[in-house]
């Protein structure tokens, strides 16, 4: 069923029937464009084609290109504030929440159970020694080995994915695990990695808890695109749990939504948490 922005009638109407409702919230980068951070795959966004796993372990070209764009586009990622659906998420407090995003933003506006299935743009991993740091450590390197580069670059576009469209990174000087020398990775999941089995496993458990509990399975701001998402509506969908999915545009998922609402992620979320307060 197809609810779409302006029935403001039928969007009550769904808002109403999660009054009550256990919650299990799935997020997408369509959740944080309201704090700044564009998105892939929204109405009107440009076509990318973001760095793969394979990509970046081919060698040293291939991660200085990456760590250049990155090292601008966190600079400017990081700034970005929770926004008004953030917030609204923190204060309904579902029984999990979801997010394909890495920025971190679900947890700065104080929500508790959080399952970041890509990881966090904030946390670098050492593909040698596989140690994690802050990225803020790493920041402060890569701005005193690159004098100069974040000032000739600041017009670079900001990416989703925490970087910036940018070719000129030639020169651009990488350092190594400061414990082994080896190769840095953002503590991500690039495309081409497969998230880690314990926390799909946490997150098909509260799931599958909601057809016990008349719960609801609720997708805001993903178009499902990427398989790490779309399963768990698959799952619910099977198990005929209802779902709600509150996305700008269409997702992969519309086919097996209870209830389809073409709204804006920020607008839906706090009429839901108003309701529920």
């Amino acid at each position: 069923m197809t609810l779409a922005a302006d029935a403001t009638g039928r969007v009550a109407e769904v808002v109403d029937l999660l009054r009550d409702r256990p919650l299990v919230v799935l997020t997408g980068a369509g959740l944080s464009t309201d704090s700044g951070i564009p998105d892939y795959r929204g109405p009107g966004a440009p076509a990318r084609a973001p760095m793969t796993y394979q990509e970046f372990v081919s060698g040293p070209a291939a991660q200085q290109r990456y760590w250049a764009r990155s090292h601008l586009g966190w600079a400017r990622m990081r700034r970005a504030d929770p926004n008004p659906g953030h917030l609204a998420l923190a204060a309904l407090d579902p029984e999990l929440l979801i997010t394909q995003n890495v920025d971190g933003l679900h947890e700065r506006a104080g929500s508790r159970r959080v399952v970041a299935l890509h990881g966090r743009i904030a946390e670098v991993v050492c593909l040698g020694c596989r140690r994690t740091s802050a990225r803020t450590a790493l920041q402060e390197r890569l701005a005193a080995l690159n004098p100069g580069f974040a000032e000739r670059h600041a017009a670079a576009e900001v990416r989703p994915d925490g970087d910036v469209d940018l070719d000129d990174t030639d020169a651009f000087v990488v350092p190594g695990c400061a414990d082994c020398g080896g190769a840095l990775k953002p503590d991500v999941v690039f495309f081409g990695e497969n998230v880690p089995a314990p926390r799909v496993e946490r997150c098909y458990a509260a799931v599958d808890a909601l057809g016990t509990s008349g719960g609801v399975l609720v997708v805001v701001g993903s178009s499902l695109t990427v398989m790490s998402g779309l399963r768990f509506v698959r799952r619910a969908a099977k198990a005929g749990t209802t779902v709600v999915i509150a996305n700008r545009g269409p997702t992969r998922g519309d086919e097996l939504a209870t209830y389809r609402l073409e709204v804006g992620c920020s607008e839906f979320l706090t009429g839901l948490a108003t309701s529920r307060g």
